[in-house]
């Protein structure tokens, strides 16, 4: 076995796989799955996008990279204070008045997701950036079959009135509704053949001219004018100074295992401090999803919440007390007061949209790679002539000044990306991550128990049902029962979702056998994607 490739999208793991099946590395599966997912998943990621690495080499090295969208130079902590409307009731974020924060040119940050892939190739990849690229420019240019998931999104209403749904980002930009809606001005069915060859051409411009032509070349140009001209904040000097982050991973230990992760502004403080609650308990003897078990867990969730929501930002902008955060101390404290009955209240802060995607890597030399990576939602907004949509990342950002997660030039807003790798005695054991914004967080924590503590194998770790506690009420997915929802609700609201699948994060892992190294893994069912081993 040469490895094993898993993400959301059919298409995109098969990309990746044939990398590995000619030899390729983990990096050089990872990175060409990725820009292929920004070809068949449109909104959810693409090189408008950032992307954040989590790694474990071969020679036992733990990396990771960090490849934000970052607010423009023309923004300023104020300048929302007065559109905002009201917090979305479903915790993606604030409603501001006419969307800015959401939809359209006002609603883009600095991409660094061209920069972040052809930093992670260039470094510890063995194929060129062109050969990275081809694949997803072939698909552009020749067209995929819609698939179902993509097609329901298109569909889809958005949330809340305030919200934007999938279609209303595209019908917002001329260009996108252009390229993704046929002649009758609808979008694509499951099945129907879509094209984007304005995407495989930028793309190949890239292959041909290089990576640094996004920020420094002839497309940053054109990038640059359209967004001055329709009011973004980003500018060009942005684009020629944006910059990645070289950061190293948060880590923290659970029953023996080391837990590496992301760390700020992302998810894997909150991941590691959870599991840092959790380890005080004896879980297996409560019963897996049973009444004691969801509320010790969700509160475990929750109160990791109530730390990381007030004081997380971005570091180069605020001090995070991450120390403080990840210490057993902390947990131990939190624990006290769990078992005391207290009641544990977490600050609302907006986490971004849920339309992100991963994939995770493992090849047979053991080089272990987690990848997440995102449009957020998407701005919906395309430049004339170069296909690929921008992010919408300025949602993330708290509209009121004074807060570690407050708007600034050059700034990262915080996420709930959370590529995780699991190791024992420094050998890896686990991979995983998802999409899902904050219930990245939930979802990880859920599956990482799953394997450690109930000793599932990954399909089942991954497919058992999950529940969710951040802010307000435990959400639970329809397969756990009623019987055992009641029994929480008498000592904590309960929302029961309309998902026997889904409806949280999208989790896809990998398992290796720590004594033959087999592989094995999953792909979330709440989604299309799946494991291919080659």
């Amino acid at each position: 076995m040469a490895g094993m490739i898993v993400a959301p999208q059919p298409l995109a793991v098969e990309a990746g796989a044939q990398v590995l099946r000619g030899g390729g590395n983990a990096v050089d599966a990872a990175v060409t799955c990725a820009l292929v997912q920004g070809v068949v998943s449109p909104q959810m990621r693409g090189i408008g996008g950032y992307a954040l690495l989590q790694m474990q080499r071969a020679d036992g090295s733990a990396i990771a990279l960090d490849a934000p969208a970052t607010a423009g130079a023309k923004v300023w902590p104020e300048m929302w204070e007065d559109a905002l409307i009201r917090p979305n009731p479903e915790g993606w974020g604030f409603f501001l008045r006419d969307k800015v924060n959401d939809l359209g040119y006002s609603s883009v940050c600095t991409p660094g997701a061209v920069k972040g892939l052809a930093t992670i190739l260039q470094r510890w990849g063995t194929i060129s950036w062109a050969e990275a690229v081809e694949p997803a420019a072939g698909l552009a240019e020749a067209g995929f079959a819609v698939d179902a998931v993509l097609a329901a999104g298109w569909r889809a209403r958005a949330s809340q009135p305030e919200a934007s749904s999938l279609l209303d980002y595209i019908r917002g930009n001329a260009e996108a509704s252009r390229i993704y809606l046929k002649a009758d001005g609808q979008p694509y069915s499951a099945g129907e053949i879509l094209c984007n060859p304005d995407y495989a051409r930028s793309l190949r411009h890239l292959a041909e001219r290089g990576p640094d032509d996004f920020y420094q070349g002839e497309l940053a140009a054109r990038m640059a004018e359209d967004l001055a001209a329709n009011g973004s904040a980003v500018t060009r000097d942005d684009l020629a100074s944006y910059a990645i982050r070289d950061v190293a991973p948060v880590e923290g230990t659970y029953r023996g295992y080391t837990i590496r992760s992301s760390p700020p502004p992302h998810g894997g403080p909150t991941l590691v401090a959870i599991l840092n609650i959790l380890e005080g308990y004896d879980l297996v003897s409560m019963g897996l999803n049973s009444p004691e078990y969801i509320y010790t867990v969700s509160m475990a969730m929750k109160a990791a919440f109530a730390d990381r929501n007030p004081y997380l930002g971005d570091p180069l902008f605020v001090d995070v007390p991450l120390e403080w955060i990840l210490s057993k101390e902390r947990a131990h404290a939190w624990r006290q007061r769990i078992d005391a009955g207290e009641a544990i209240e977490a600050a609302l802060v907006p986490p971004e949209p849920p339309d992100t995607t991963h994939v995770t890597v493992v090849d047979d030399a053991g080089n272990c790679v987690a990848l997440t990576h995102s449009l957020g939602s998407s701005s919906g907004v395309i430049t004339p002539g170069l296909g690929f949509m921008y992010n919408n990342s300025m949602v993330n950002f708290h509209p009121i000044a004074g807060h570690p997660n407050s708007i600034a030039p050059g700034k990262s807003r915080t996420t709930g990306m959370a590529p995780t790798v699991v190791s024992r005695d420094e050998r890896p054991v686990l991979v995983l991550g998802a999409p899902g914004a904050t219930r990245i967080i939930t979802s990880n924590v859920q599956v990482i128990l799953n394997v450690l503590d109930w000793g599932m194998s990954i399909t089942d770790a991954v497919l058992a049902p999950r529940f969710d506690c951040q802010v307000g009420a435990i959400r639970c997915q329809a397969r756990i029962p009623e019987y055992v929802l009641a029994e929480v609700r008498k000592r904590h609201p309960v929302r029961r979702l309309p998902h026997s699948h889904g409806g949280l994060a999208l989790v896809h892992a990998i398992a290796i056998d720590p004594v033959s190294g087999a592989l094995s893994g999953a792909a979330d069912a709440g989604a299309g994607g799946m494991a291919l081993a080659v």
